[in-house]
């Protein structure tokens, strides 16, 4: 199921730590801190659950260049996880959205680079035909989204850690507004998987 009815939604998905960090004070790049919950079935089911319904993933340049760097070499991996393997293939497959100033041309296929605010990509996305929009995980992109109160759903998988600084999802200013919890599952290591939609 890749249509939705009643059009297309902005979904975006982040991990936090559990005092609300999505990064690490010292090297914003170390991820090591979400490696241990990643590979768990909550997060892994949480990530499947959210791309099967969306054809087009909207990214910002370091999490492309991160995430196309990586998870095509996981297809036919020995040993790999199908749900791993699943996201790969829907990652290389699907249609990709990458904002960026610098970059001129993608050296990915299926994919389109836009030099715009975030805001008025997403507008532009869901004016056209198609499933889900799914920000993977660029914080950037969906801080932005967020303050332009433009995401339909917002998935966050909290890690029970404490990284004791580093950048915050939620910055202060941010427009008010309900959400409605659409599911959540607790798993292993206490990783809890949070879903919510937009009440408008």
């Amino acid at each position: 199921m890749t249509e939705q009815t009643g059009g297309r939604r902005v979904v975006t998905n982040i991990a936090i730590s559990l005092d609300g960090h999505y990064a690490a004070p010292d090297n914003p790049l170390d991820m090591s801190w979400v490696m241990p919950y990643a590979v768990t079935d909550v997060a892994r089911d949480h990530l499947t659950s959210l791309w099967e319904t969306a054809t087009t993933a909207l990214v910002g340049r370091v999490n492309a260049e991160g995430f196309l760097g990586f998870w095509p070499t996981v297809i036919g991996m020995e040993g790999a996880d199908p749900r791993d393997e699943g996201f790969a293939k829907w990652l290389v497959d699907t249609d990709k959205v990458v904002l960026s100033s610098t970059l001129r041309e993608a050296p990915w296929e299926r994919t389109t680079i836009v030099d715009k605010p975030a805001a008025e990509v997403a507008a532009d996305l869901k004016a056209t035909e198609g499933g889900d929009i799914l920000v993977l995980s660029s914080a950037s992109v969906i801080k932005a989204l967020l303050a332009a109160d433009k995401v339909d759903r917002l998935a966050i998988t909290v890690f029970p850690v404490f990284l004791g600084g580093g950048p915050r999802l939620f910055d202060d200013g941010l427009p008010a507004g309900k959400w409605a919890l659409a599911s959540q599952t607790a798993g292993e290591h206490g990783t809890l998987a949070l879903v919510y939609d937009r009440l408008r």
